[in-house]
């Protein structure tokens, strides 16, 4: 009866969540097949089982996060060996007895297989922005309640649940809080789907996400439509509730998998390389026009083609212009370290959290090469199918927060580069052009905003003002590029 357990993601990291399985307890399997899909802090990670057998129990459940090393499934390979003690999963028999001297065993004990540390405590909860042109939605599916009238007291620990419930209020009874596993609770919530409004169809009133995706099929059921009326007439106190999703006061999320690595990342790069940023206004008509050119293309034809790929073909050129901008500060020997290759980080923002995968060696690349890399990019980060390798040796970003209607930002370097671009909205302003009579005009144009954060250790304001003025003219007239790349 092999264990298998939770393998080495790679890139040093120690631990993983467990996000789905992919078999249940009965299912057989043979080498290979994938039987458990992860987070880890940097992407989500399908493992493989590597051996034939059958599914004796699964260890763990969605939503821990398991050690690496620590057994995950239980595969019975028709050998008969018997199970180490060591790693056996607690009894039931087990989970009500406990040494005199020690007190009751808590009551998940059964449920856990390692005795819970106290860092286990913490609320599990998902806040994960959705990649959007809108607004980013976020989750919170709250597992923790106050003590208020009518709720459930749950402490969550990895593994296991203990809810206490008290006095049920006419409220709750008339709008339960509906069930769901929280990967389901973070499937509605990406997809702005109210629990409440869906209809079970297992016998035990749980959410699936089949209940879900038929909710989006169908639209609203009269029962959905007769709770939408029910909170319609209710008072401004319950209609205020449920637009911050219920009576409770607080929602605490705790800060793990790819949002913490980007928060420490942040708050390294903030707080070690000093920052400055600069910011051009540029009419980007020319290359609006050349994007157009390039949709009609046979060549472009299968690709998606926009702005950010003329910016990054630019950023490139530009870079050639102006290599002191791609390099880094090592602090540990010294040294700057100047890079002779560009991988170029685009970053991403996914269901998952913020990521920065890049392109290698971007500027060995074409115009369609780039657009190819640039696309597969992005549907493998929105997937979150990026693997660490991917996010790391970048030596340049691009954001773009344009495409949530913002005309520009301060954005901070990316941990191990020393310049990001941040490309704004394009929009349609009016701008004073010159005609080849040497009048001015006032004319509608395309106009956008570009903004770059440095480290100044090394980038000085005139090489940062310089590679920021290229970029702005390499948009301005594109074909400056057959001149300087």
């Amino acid at each position: 009866m092999p264990l298998f357990p939770l393998p080495d993601p790679g890139e040093g990291l120690v631990e993983a969540e467990i996000v789905t399985w992919k078999v249940k307890k009965g299912d057989t399997v043979t080498t290979n097949d994938v039987v458990v899909e992860v987070e880890t802090a940097k992407s989500l990670v399908e493992l493989p089982i590597p051996y034939d057998g059958v599914v004796r129990e699964l260890l763990v459940a969605e939503g821990d996060v398991v050690e690496v090393g620590k057994a995950i499934i239980d595969i019975d390979d028709g050998t008969g060996a018997e199970q180490p003690s060591s790693t056996e999963p607690a009894t039931e028999e087990a989970a009500t007895e406990a040494p005199a001297n020690e007190g009751p065993t808590p009551p998940d004990a059964a449920d856990s297989p390692q005795p819970p540390r106290p860092d286990d405590l913490v609320p599990q909860v998902d806040d994960d922005p959705a990649p959007a042109p809108e607004p980013p939605a976020r989750e919170a599916n709250l597992v923790g309640y106050g003590p208020s009238v009518g709720a459930t007291t749950r402490r969550r620990r990895k593994g296991s649940q203990v809810e206490t419930p008290s006095a049920p209020s006419d409220q709750q009874e008339a709008r339960p809080r509906p069930k769901a596993k929280p990967p389901v609770r973070k499937y509605a919530k990406d997809r702005g789907v109210d629990l409440a409004l869906v209809a079970p169809t297992g016998s035990d009133d749980v959410v699936t996400r089949e209940d879900i995706d038929a909710y989006l099929n169908a639209g609203p059921t009269p029962q959905a439509t007769s709770t939408q009326a029910a909170q319609a007439v209710g008072s401004a106190e319950e209609r205020s509730q449920a637009a911050f999703g219920g009576p409770e006061r607080e929602t605490r999320t705790p800060v793990k998998g790819v949002r913490k690595m980007t928060a420490n990342a942040m708050v390294e790069s903030a707080f070690s390389a000093p920052h400055v940023t600069e910011f051009v206004t540029v009419d980007v008509t020319a290359t609006m026009e050349l994007v157009e050119r390039l949709k009609a293309d046979r060549e472009f034809a299968d690709l998606k083609v926009g702005p950010l790929l003329v910016l990054a073909k630019a950023l490139v050129v530009a870079l050639r212009r102006h290599p002191g901008v791609n390099a880094v500060w090592d602090g540990v020997t010294g040294e700057i370290v100047q890079r002779h290759y560009v991988n170029l980080g685009i970053a991403a923002a996914t269901p998952r959290g913020l990521i920065v995968p890049n392109i290698k060696d971007a500027d060995h690349m074409d115009l369609r090469a780039l657009a190819e890399a640039m696309q597969e990019l992005v549907e493998t980060a929105r997937a979150g199918r990026t693997q660490p390798a991917q996010m790391s040796g970048g030596t340049i970003t691009i954001t773009n927060v344009g495409v949530f209607g913002v005309d520009t930002g301060t954005p901070i370097i990316n941990p191990g580069e020393s310049a990001i671009v941040c490309f704004g909205a394009v929009r349609r302003r009016p701008w004073v052009t010159t005609g080849a009579d040497g009048a001015e005009r006032i004319e509608p144009r395309w106009v956008t905003e570009l903004s770059m954060s440095f480290d100044h250790r090394l980038v000085d304001g005139e090489l940062g003002s310089r590679f920021l003025a290229d970029l702005a003219a390499l948009l301005h007239d594109p074909a400056r590029a057959l001149v300087w790349g």
